[in-house]
């Protein structure tokens, strides 16, 4: 116990922990105050992530990069879920839809691309496992043409839309939950050995027992998750005040602040030279997000929110998921990466962050 004291001590992050009570106490004495509420909020989930990602290199070092990244992504995802389920019960569907959106390309392109850069600057080159990252890339693209066709559907005259929409947005729900259990068999349990790691990888600290790492990654979990309700209610206002479109505020900001407990598991393992942790972590976000996640959000908005989500997204959107699922699929195809390889994927996601933030409110 002793030596998880002094882990966490020597962690200069850790010490903005005091924003997470802050936070909570600010909300309650200055609800109105939008712009402290989004600041202190966006403090206090820095250090939460930092735990979750050491928490969850533990857990990795125990059960391996593919488990410990599909971990990672679950419990990082479970913010993003109560996130989006508490904008649902407000009615908020096309916050909801940018930030599900938005998720999927940020895990893609700014968490790969970050971990590729960075682990690029301290490897010349780094190997990964290419049937992982191709097994991912699939099934991102049938997560994209999911998308496409009922928004593809919806812009064509000929169709009722009104009565058109939830029957296909269940029908396609089924089809995505079906496809993620059955991946999740095919990786985890029929063809496992297809998923080990590439490259061994450093480890610089001793990791944690594994109920120690597991009980933080539940805990730290659900306050994150308590943070971020915080954040959620505050974000549309403060963004008007630093002048973000809402456009860019659910399709960059809610979602780079619901990964960062991700973003921070990711860029830590590149630089261990674990890259298939990252990778399984960025690009498995980005499955679950659109395999699991959407469509558990469809379900639950036909039962506590005022009015139903479809999966009927804004053309934009749809075609930078499609765009990025595109891209990735090019770049992971090789099974070896360099600094530039981060760059490339980096500079797409900031044409999209671009493009979003001109965009009228």
């Amino acid at each position: 116990m002793s030596r998880i004291l002094d882990d966490l001590r020597s962690n200069p992050l850790n010490w903005l922990l005091v924003f997470v009570p802050v936070v909570v106490v600010a909300e309650k004495t200055k609800p109105d105050a939008h712009t402290l509420l989004f600041l202190l909020s966006v403090a206090a989930i820095v250090p939460l992530a930092a735990l979750l990602s050491h928490a969850t290199e533990s857990v990795a070092a125990k059960t391996g990069d593919a488990v410990g990244g599909l971990l990672n992504a679950t419990f990082g995802n479970m913010t993003e879920l109560i996130i989006s389920i508490v904008a649902l019960k407000a009615g908020l569907l096309d916050l909801v839809k940018a930030s599900l959106a938005g998720a999927i390309v940020g895990n893609s392109l700014f968490t790969l691309g970050g971990s590729f850069l960075l682990g690029g600057l301290r490897y010349r080159t780094q190997e990964f496992n290419a049937t992982n990252a191709r097994v991912q890339a699939q099934t991102l693209l049938l997560a994209s043409i999911a998308l496409l066709v009922p928004s593809g559907l919806a812009r064509m005259d000929r169709f009722d839309v009104g009565a058109l929409a939830m029957p296909l947005s269940n029908g396609i729900c089924a089809i995505l939950l079906v496809t993620y259990g059955l991946m999740l068999f095919f990786s985890l349990k029929t063809h496992s050995e297809f998923f080990t790691s590439k490259a061994e990888g450093e480890e610089h600290e001793k990791p944690w027992p594994l109920g120690i790492a597991l009980a933080t990654l539940v805990g730290v979990t659900v306050v994150i998750a308590f943070v971020s309700e915080i954040f959620v209610g505050s974000v549309q206002e403060a963004a008007l005040s630093f002048g973000m479109s809402k456009a860019f505020v659910g399709f960059i900001v809610v979602s780079l602040v619901g990964a960062a407990a991700e973003i921070a598991a990711a860029f830590s393992g590149a630089r261990k030279n674990r890259l298939d942790l990252s990778i399984g972590i960025a690009m498995g976000s980005s499955v679950q997000i659109a395999l699991f996640v959407t469509p558990v959000l469809v379900i639950f908005s036909q039962i506590a929110s005022p009015k139903p989500m479809d999966l009927i997204f804004g053309g934009g959107q749809v075609l930078m998921v499609l765009l990025t699922t595109l891209t990735v699929s090019f770049v992971t195809s090789t099974g070896h990466s360099a600094w530039y390889t981060g760059v490339q994927l980096l500079s797409v996601y900031a044409v999209f962050a671009v493009a979003l933030y001109l965009i009228p409110s």
